[in-house]
């Protein structure tokens, strides 16, 4: 009886090694992010245009209609200031929408299965909402400068209004970022955020505080975009000495607790 050869043993078969994603740390998904939140803004031609475009009309507005009643001369180096601010709240406006859009549309719990960091959405959304409004912030100075604005300040005094300013938008948008995400759609999200633009109007951005009931005066003098805005005014037309220490706190503050109240809601956030 012949015996039967042992059966040759069987190799397995070679274990494929799953590729790396390259450039997936966290520089890598923000930047595409940020690229996904400006071809957004391309693509939403209204929305950019009317935060560049309202700006610009209530420059004309209040230099040409209401200025000769408040100020008789030089109205427009007053208003400028407070007219920038105010470009940085209409464009910052648009994040708590866009925010809130990629979480109750579900685009957030889709990143979430993605091997990224779902917080660079935010990030993404938050440095394109700075870069659209300091572009936004340029026109409206080139507007400025073609109605009168003739600023006196020097090359570091620019300097620091660019750097007040960018802290001042990064502030307000990580403000909408965080209203974006506990809002309930979209249109809420819109409607929170639209009180935050009456800032700009109980502050010195559009007439003297001294014009003001005496009650609200202190109210104007020492909300946050109060000391932003005279600071502003000083660095730019020369009219004393420039006081950054609370525009700097305010700034900072907001961005900190705006930080800490968009990472407690984030978590609740993956819920929806």
């Amino acid at each position: 009886m012949t015996s039967l050869a042992p059966a040759p043993a069987r190799t397995p078969p070679p274990r494929l090694e799953r590729p790396r994603r390259l450039g997936t740390g966290p520089l890598r998904s923000s930047a595409v992010f940020i690229g996904r939140s400006l071809r957004h803004s391309l693509r939403d031609g209204e929305g950019l245009l009317m935060a560049v475009a309202l700006p610009v009309m209530l420059l004309l507005l209040f230099t040409y209609v209401f200025g000769g009643a408040i100020i008789s001369e030089g109205y427009v180096d007053f208003v400028v200031p407070g007219v920038i601010l105010t470009c940085a709240g209409f464009g910052a406006a648009s994040v708590a929408v866009s925010v809130n859009r990629d979480v109750t549309l579900g685009a957030m719990r889709r990143f979430r299965t993605m091997p990224i960091s779902a917080a660079t959405v935010l990030a993404g959304h938050v440095v394109a909402s700075v870069l659209r409004n300091l572009l936004a912030t340029v026109i409206v100075i080139l507007v400025a400068l073609l109605i009168g604005f003739r600023p006196t300040a020097t090359v570091p005094e620019w300097v620091a209004v660019l750097g007040l300013v960018a802290l001042w938008i990064l502030a307000i948008t990580a403000l909408f970022a965080c209203i974006g995400l506990v809002a309930g759609s979209p249109e809420a999200a819109n409607g929170y955020g639209f009180v935050l633009l009456f800032l700009p109007y109980l502050s010195s951005a559009f007439v003297p505080i001294g014009t003001m009931p005496e009650w609200l005066q202190p109210v104007a003098a020492h909300q946050p975009m109060g000391p932003l805005v005279d600071a502003l005014r000083v660095l730019l037309v020369g009219t004393g000495p420039a006081q950054l220490l609370a525009p700097l706190a305010w700034s900072i503050g907001i961005t900190a607790g705006a930080m800490v109240l968009t990472a407690l809601a984030f978590r609740r956030s993956g819920d929806r």
